[in-house]
C-alpha cells in the first residue's frame, strides 16, 4: 500500500513515513492510493472477530512495513480492557425510538479520540525506534484530541508534545485533563484565539520545511493518516454488532468539526461496508451542514467562528473535507488545488454542481443543532432512557432524529462522556452529576500552561527553546 498527496505534488510514501510526516510535503493530506476492496465473505468472517482481531484484519491491508506479527501483537495490547475499561471496547444502547448510540468513550481520556491515540502512541514509538529518530508532535485541539493525545504519549520515549488549544474556550474537566499533566515531554499552549487559529499554526509550523527538519515535526491532529485509518475500524464494528445479514444497511449520524470522524466512515463505505447514509451533525459553526446542503464552502473567520455548549465542534475550517473533497473531484489533485487556491484568495469555492453526486453516490447528507435543542436532547434521554449523554452526542442524536426515513437504521456515533461537561449536563437536567473520586482528584490538580498570542512565530519560538537543552537540537 502505497500514500498519496491530495495536492498531488508528493512522492508514493509508506505508511511508517505518512505516520511520522503528518501532513503531506505539498501541503495537502496523505491518502491510500486505492482502497481495499471488502468482500461479503470477509464481512461474514468478520463478525465473530473481537474488536482487536477485526482492528487487525482492516489495517493489514493498509500497513505493510509493520511486520504482521508486530501489528497483531500492538493492536492486542491496545484494544484491552486496560485502558479502555471495557472488554468489547465500544458499546452499543438502544434509545426508545429505535435509535443507537455507539459509546466510544470507554478510554482514558472519556472521548472517541482515545479509539485512535491509544494506538498511535504504539505506533509512534515502534516507528521511532527502528528509525533510531526522534519526533516533536505539534498538535491543535478544540477539547478531546489533546488530552487523548497527551496521555497516549505521556513519557514515551523519543517523543515531545506540543500542544495548542483556544484560551478558555473549552470545559473546566477538559483543561484540567491537559494542563494537570507535569510529564517533562509534554508542554501546553493556550493561543489567544479559536481553534482554527490554533490549526493554521500547526499547518504553518508543518509547512515551514527548514524548522520541520530542523526540530522533526510531526501532528497528531486528524490530518494525521492514521487517526482516520484507527477510526475506520469502529464504523465496521458497529455494523457488524447491529445487523444479521449483509444485506442490511446502516446509517450512522456524526458529530462533526473538523471532518476526520466522519470522514473515516466515508473510507469505510468506499471499502463496501453497507452504509446507506452518512449525516453530518454540526451545531451553530454550521459551516459544514451549509457545504452538504448547498456544496458552497465558506469557512468562517476566526472572530465569527462561535463559542457554543458543545465546544469541541467550534471549528469553522474542517480540515479534513479536503480528503472527501479530493475523492468527490475523482481524485484529480490539479482540482483541489485550484480548490484551495481559491479557498485562500476569495474565501471558498462552490461545488453545488456536484450535489447530487455528493448526496446520491457518497451518501453525505447533514443537519444543524442549537444550545436549546442539544438541551431538550440531553434532558430527552435522560427521561426517557435513563442514558445521561455529552452534548456534542446529543447535537448527533437531535440531528438523526430530524433527517431519520421511515425503517432507517441509524446509529449515532458517541462523542465523549458525559462527566467532561458537568456545567451543560446541569442546565440540561436540573443537577450536577455526581463525579467518581478519581475524577474530582484531578480538577483539584496544578496546572501547567503557556498562553501565547496567535501569532506562528512565537509558538515556534516556544517550541525551540523548550527543546534547546535536550537531544532534539541541531
Amino acid at each position: 500500500m502505497k500514500y498519496i498527496s491530495t495536492r498531488g505534488k508528493t512522492s508514493l510514501h509508506r505508511f511508517s513515513d505518512v505516520l511520522l510526516a503528518g501532513l503531506a510535503p505539498d501541503g495537502g493530506l496523505f491518502m491510500p492510493e486505492t482502497y481495499p476492496q471488502i468482500s461479503q465473505d470477509n464481512l461474514d468472517h468478520w463478525r465473530e472477530l473481537s474488536y482487536s482481531d477485526l482492528a487487525y484484519q482492516i489495517m493489514r491491508l493498509f500497513i505493510d512495513d509493520i511486520p504482521e506479527d508486530i501489528l497483531y501483537n500492538q493492536l492486542q495490547k491496545t484494544y484491552r480492557f486496560d485502558p479502555f475499561d471495557i472488554e468489547t471496547i465500544t458499546t452499543f444502547k438502544t434509545l426508545h425510538d429505535g435509535i443507537y448510540i455507539q459509546g466510544l468513550s470507554h478510554g482514558p481520556t472519556l472521548a472517541f479520540k482515545d479509539m485512535a491515540m491509544q494506538l498511535l502512541g504504539r505506533w509512534f514509538e515502534y516507528v521511532l525506534a527502528t528509525k533510531n529518530q526522534r519526533l516533536n508532535i505539534i498538535g491543535a485541539t478544540s477539547g478531546d484530541t489533546g488530552s487523548a493525545a497527551e496521555y497516549a504519549l505521556r513519557n514515551k520515549k523519543g517523543i515531545h508534545v506540543f500542544m495548542l488549544s483556544p484560551a478558555g474556550r473549552m470545559s473546566d474537566f477538559q483543561r484540567a485533563q491537559m494542563y494537570s499533566l507535569q510529564d517533562t515531554n509534554i508542554h501546553n499552549i493556550a493561543i489567544e484565539g479559536v481553534f482554527d487559529d490554533c490549526q493554521d499554526i500547526v499547518k504553518a509550523v508543518q509547512n515551514d520545511a527548514v524548522f520541520k527538519n530542523r526540530y522533526q515535526i510531526s501532528t497528531i491532529n486528524s490530518i494525521n493518516w492514521a487517526r482516520i485509518l484507527a477510526q475506520i475500524v469502529y464504523y465496521f464494528y458497529g455494523y457488524l454488532q447491529l445487523t444479521q445479514s449483509n444485506k442490511e444497511t446502516v446509517s450512522f449520524c456524526v458529530p462533526s468539526g473538523n471532518f476526520g470522524n466522519i470522514c473515516a466512515g466515508h473510507i469505510a463505505r468506499q471499502m463496501g461496508l453497507p452504509i446507506a447514509r452518512l449525516i453530518v451533525a454540526t451545531n451553530e459553526n454550521d459551516v459544514l451542514h451549509d457545504f452538504f446542503s448547498h456544496g458552497i464552502y465558506q469557512p468562517k473567520k476566526s472572530e465569527e467562528t462561535l463559542t457554543t455548549s458543545s465546544p469541541s465542534m467550534d471549528i469553522s475550517k474542517a480540515s479534513n473535507l479536503e480528503r472527501f473533497i479530493f475523492d468527490l473531484v475523482d481524485r484529480k489533485a490539479n482540482i483541489v488545488n485550484n480548490l484551495w487556491k481559491n479557498l485562500s484568495r476569495i474565501g471558498g469555492f462552490d461545488l453545488s454542481d456536484k450535489l447530487d453526486v455528493i448526496h446520491n453516490y457518497f451518501g453525505f447528507f447533514s443537519g444543524k443543532s442549537t444550545h436549546q435543542n442539544r438541551l431538550s436532547t440531553i434532558a430527552l434521554t435522560k427521561n426517557k432512557d435513563h442514558v445521561l449523554i455529552d452534548p456534542h452526542t446529543a447535537d448527533g442524536l437531535y440531528v438523526a432524529r430530524q433527517l431519520r426515513k421511515p425503517d432507517e437504521k441509524i446509529v449515532a456515533l458517541e462523542t465523549a462522556s458525559f462527566l467532561k461537561f458537568p456545567e451543560i449536563i446541569e442546565e440540561a437536567i436540573g443537577y450536577r452529576p455526581e463525579f467518581p473520586a478519581h475524577l474530582m482528584n484531578l480538577m483539584k490538580q496544578p496546572q501547567r500552561v503557556t498562553t501565547l498570542p496567535a501569532h506562528v512565530e512565537l509558538v515556534k519560538e516556544f517550541i525551540s527553546q523548550s527543546l534547546k537543552n535536550n537531544l532534539f537540537k541541531k
